[in-house]
């Protein structure tokens, strides 16, 4: 694809106060606003991470200091981990936890206290009898905690087809007439939702379950996505948020149709949201940065080949030197 780069040759991507703005997120402990976003907390070391790993900078946080952390996340009531300790055990958190565990190489630090075993029977556990999965003991069901166990379990080599099926199929129930993805079966269409129903696909290797035309719906519904200042949004009539620049492109890239969005328009859009002062992405230009919006801003970047940045798994939100040493569903026997 020939990319024309005139609307964002000019911008510069601002690489080194990106990583100084993320190395100086766990340093704000005497702010409030740290303490309000302990619900997010391990959420966002996986988010600052990885982006700090396609920045080629992943040696910015101390390993060992961030396994600790992790680990100290571990909910032992529920065998899940939670966001921060003390916490609840829940879905989304405990792919954040393996993930960034993996992009580590520290899987093994889960072998004390037999947290990888009671971890993967909280995530086996979750699962409802339409294949469906609850985010915890509450009972929410979303297609992202579908995403969040398949990944999890893929990640830990623990995936079965007692668990893939069932999972397949209540995935390719959510597929909509319009050719997007909703959250639940009947339930509206939105990038997010696409991305982990693809993801799933993807990573139990069932993209074939979705015919010739649903692909060609679905790339149309995505590239519909991109408005005329450049910008994704999740759903027709909102606002454009670099944040889609990571749900719609990986979904692209999933089903072979990334070229069908502007490239050149979106980074275009990306770059305009950073703080030049400080560094980060917003959710657009002119707004408050967060780290977000800054990982998945990078990441469209780098789904895109811009900025030399280092390659990202559309299917797995992780760099690819990393997913590529994992084992493929289904196993090898």
């Amino acid at each position: 694809m020939s990319i024309e780069m005139s609307e964002s040759e000019n911008i510069v991507f601002l690489r080194d106060k990106h990583i100084k703005y993320i190395d100086s997120l766990d340093k704000k402990q005497e702010d409030y606003e740290y303490w309000l976003s302990e619900h997010l907390r391990l959420n966002g070391v996986y988010w600052g991470l990885t982006a700090l790993c396609l920045l080629n900078a992943k040696d910015t946080f101390k390993k060992e200091d961030v396994i600790e952390f992790v680990i100290s996340c571990w909910d032992e009531r529920s065998g899940g981990f939670a966001p921060f300790p003390g916490h609840d055990g829940h879905m989304l958190s405990t792919l954040s936890a393996i993930q960034i565990l993996a992009t580590y190489d520290a899987l093994d630090s889960m072998n004390a206290r037999d947290i990888r075993e009671k971890c993967v029977a909280f995530i086996k556990g979750n699962q409802m009898k339409d294949g469906s999965f609850q985010g915890d003991r509450f009972g929410e069901v979303d297609t992202r905690f579908v995403y969040n166990a398949i990944s999890s379990l893929s990640i830990l080599g623990e995936l079965t087809p007692e668990i893939v099926d069932p999972a397949v199929e209540y995935i390719l129930r959510c597929y909509n007439f319009d050719g997007g993805f909703g959250l639940c079966p009947g339930a509206e269409s939105h990038a997010a939702q696409a991305f982990t129903c693809l993801g799933t696909l993807a990573i139990v290797n069932k993209l074939g379950k979705l015919s010739d035309s649903q692909m060609e719906e679905l790339g149309w519904w995505l590239c519909e996505r991109q408005l005329p200042e450049g910008g994704l949004n999740g759903r027709p009539s909102k606002l454009p948020d670099v944040c889609y620049s990571w749900w719609v492109l990986s979904s692209l890239s999933i089903i072979d149709k990334l070229s069908w969005i502007d490239y050149n328009k979106l980074r275009a859009f990306i770059l305009q949201s950073q703080d030049e002062k400080k560094g980060g992405i917003s959710d657009r230009p002119e707004n408050e940065v967060d780290v977000y919006h800054t990982v998945f801003g990078i990441a469209g970047l780098s789904l895109m080949g811009f900025e030399n940045l280092d390659p990202i798994d559309p299917a797995y939100c992780m760099p690819v030197s990393v997913t590529s040493k994992f084992k493929k569903y289904p196993y090898d026997k």
